[in-house]
């Protein structure tokens, strides 16, 4: 979060728009969400098993387009895009099915992340899309106003678990290549913190979700066989596969719709010329 708000008031403060204190506070709701999806992914990764994350991480496009139809431009439902959705699910449910359970443990962390993801997504994509209640914001305004206010919630929580006295150890006990790792993760920090914020602005927030959930599963490909440091079973493979075909059905599906509206657009717009037949 620092890395990225150095890099912002640095090197972008040419294109950093913020056009009223009001944009701001709104902006402002975004904060604890953004910290607490953070937050809340990394004690869901640490106490609950690999598959409840996997599994329920799937739900989270079906709350999210229940609340999108509630939005000034309401997302538009179709069959295509909830038969999608429901891919993506099952998919997950069969790479789980394979996988070793060690209980419930820390389901509740994941129930609170997928809170705070689609609250965070939901509230982005209101106040980003031109179409629905946009703030008068750049995008790198926003990046910036993401990860300062995001610290603040942060600062807290590391001085609540008394972090801050772990600090000196940690930095003395990295070595060349430890300061090479956390410099590069700072970098690609930034890289995301501004590519989520411009595709935000472009898909709703159930397509931001879903391609998130499908993206996870190109990952465990690479990591199986790129990086050879995950086996798979057979189930899992199909799992993987199915959940994926998820994701590109759900774009197909979007795809569609949008080009229903283009095509809807322009008739409209070629009905309202003067002298035009219908």
């Amino acid at each position: 979060m620092l890395a990225s708000v150095l890099a912002m008031a640095l090197f972008c403060f040419r294109s950093i728009k913020i056009g009223s204190a009001w944009d701001v506070l709104r902006w402002t709701m975004v904060a604890p969400f953004f910290t607490g999806m953070l937050l809340s992914s990394i004690l869901a990764l640490k106490f609950a098993p690999m598959s409840l994350v996997v599994v329920f991480r799937t739900l989270s496009p079906m709350l999210s387009l229940l609340i999108e139809r509630m939005y000034p431009d309401p997302l538009r439902i179709t069959a295509p895009m909830l038969a999608s959705i429901f891919t993506m699910v099952f998919g997950a449910g069969l790479y789980t099915s394979a996988m070793s359970r060690s209980g419930l443990g820390g389901i509740g962390w994941v129930f609170l992340n997928i809170f705070f993801a689609v609250g965070d997504r939901l509230l982005q994509r209101l106040m980003l899309a031109k179409d629905q209640n946009p703030v008068d914001i750049s995008k790198t305004g926003i990046t910036l106003l993401n990860n300062l206010e995001g610290l603040l919630p942060l600062v807290v929580v590391m001085a609540i678990k008394h972090e801050f006295s772990e600090i000196p150890e940690a930095v003395q006990s990295l070595s060349a290549m430890g300061y090479v790792w956390v410099g590069l993760s700072c970098l690609v920090g930034i890289g995301i913190s501004y590519t989520g914020i411009w595709a935000q602005s472009l898909i709703s927030a159930t397509s931001f979700l879903v391609l998130v959930n499908a993206n996870k599963f190109v990952i465990i490909f690479v990591e199986a066989f790129c990086l050879k440091t995950k086996s798979l079973t057979a189930i899992q493979v199909v799992g993987a596969c199915v959940t994926i075909l998820g994701g590109v059905l759900y774009g197909k599906a979007r795809e569609a719709i949008e080009a229903e509206a283009k095509a809807t657009g322009e008739t409209e717009r070629l009905v309202g010329q003067p002298g035009a037949k219908v």
